[in-house]
């Protein structure tokens, strides 16, 4: 039973970061032509089109791509239920893992695109089509810590101290949820 729940967390927590990207990508509106982009919108559009049609957009939030993420969220602790409990006991409790799942979620792929920035500025020269969108994603967030952070002599410590708020309002997540909800 272990190797089928990695089996199915793994793959459902791959594909809820590509969506989250997808949502991340049309609120910061970054480049939609760059590859990376189109490699998220390919793996999303057979889903998200026919969703767009049924549900509306508000501003530059898709709520289909929304919806569609935490939906997404739901139906993974449902199987891994099937798959350790032997059965479905569904309850509303579902919903509200759904939604702490997804606000994990997009807080962990923050964290990955962070770190991927990062390691990308050491060693590439600015060139990247992926450093490209990656700046796009995260300067929104980085740029105000920069403001507030004084000059260190050319280094950047805003990654840090946003990896440092991230991991805080993660424990605090879990603080909140209880040791039982949180280890879901």
């Amino acid at each position: 039973m272990n190797a089928m729940s990695f089996l199915i967390s793994t793959v459902f927590d791959l594909y809820i970061m590509v969506v989250i990207l997808r949502i991340w990508l049309q609120v910061a509106r970054a480049d939609f032509y760059n590859p990376f982009s189109q490699f998220i919108v390919k793996a999303t559009q057979p889903v998200v089109s026919p969703l767009r049609r049924i549900i509306p957009s508000i501003g530059s939030l898709d709520l289909a791509t929304v919806l569609f993420a935490y939906v997404l969220c739901v139906v993974k602790f449902v199987a891994l239920q099937v798959v350790v409990a032997g059965g479905i006991n569904f309850g509303p409790e579902f919903l509200f893992i759904g939604l702490i799942a997804l606000a994990k979620a997009a807080g962990g792929l923050l964290f990955w695109i962070l770190l991927v920035r990062a390691i990308l500025s050491w060693v590439s020269q600015g060139r990247s089509p992926i450093e490209y969108v990656m700046h796009q994603l995260t300067e929104p967030m980085l740029s105000p810590i920069r403001k507030i952070l004084p000059q260190m002599g050319g280094l950047d410590l805003s990654v840090l101290v946003l990896f440092i708020v991230l991991q805080f309002a993660n424990f605090l997540m879990g603080d909140l949820i209880g040791p039982v909800w949180y280890s879901l």
